[in-house]
């Protein structure tokens, strides 16, 4: 068995050595060859035909994908705001986003946020408290509260975005400048389409939902 075991590694490597004879390899540059080749390996349909489901294998890659993407990158910018104690990942975006504005009221700046009022009240509270956003009454509406981000806010945000850009930058990888513009329309294309379910279906069922993709 330990036999095969060494066959196989050798045969892997030979392989991966021919994919690139013109540049030095190191055991690093194998394990990863490794990894993705098993990553690609990878794919809904094996666990969807164990249990006999009806799957759509394109969509289903894709949502992975997406997934797998958010949970890299949360981890990317937790790590490039270690050096800004008052902001962890969710911060970051509402500071962002509010910095587009004189002021929003609270449940404005949450919905832009796509988040649920509970977790965006508690996430607003804590830039207050850390002196990053300020509240004022709403003139219009008297049950509204304003929020504008302060001084310190704004100089913790140019602080942080030097990092958050090398993180963008990250999240890139290595796709070429048309590949980046070819996948930033598809992504504008699909938030846009989840901004719409968001904003105007967000209690719907699914199965309701799922009539816009299959009517259009």
């Amino acid at each position: 068995m330990e036999l095969n075991l060494i066959i196989d590694i050798l045969t892997e490597l030979d392989t991966f050595q021919k994919m690139q004879p013109s540049t030095q390899t190191s055991l690093e540059d194998f394990r990863l060859y490794l990894n993705e080749k098993a990553y690609h390996q990878e794919t809904p349909r094996n666990l969807t035909n164990k249990y006999d489901l009806e799957v759509f294998d394109l969509e289903n890659e894709i949502a992975k994908q997406v997934i797998m993407l958010g949970r890299y990158s949360k981890h990317l910018i937790k790590k490039s705001l270690e050096n800004h104690p008052d902001l962890i990942n969710e911060d970051f975006t509402y500071l962002f986003r509010l910095m587009d504005y004189p002021s929003l009221t609270k449940m404005q700046l949450i919905e832009k946020n796509a988040h649920e009022k509970q977790s965006g009240i508690e996430i607003i509270k804590r830039l207050v408290r850390n002196g990053l956003f300020e509240e004022s009454p709403d003139k219009d509406d008297k049950r509204s509260t304003r929020i504008s981000v302060t001084k310190k806010g704004k100089k913790v945000f140019q602080d942080s975005m030097k990092d958050i850009t090398m993180v963008s930058k990250i999240m890139c990888g290595k796709l070429s400048e048309t590949e980046k513009e070819d996948l930033l329309t598809s992504l504008k294309k699909l938030n846009t389409f989840h901004h719409t379910v968001y904003t105007n279906l967000r209690n719907e069922e699914p199965k309701e939902i799922l009539k816009m993709v299959d009517n259009a």
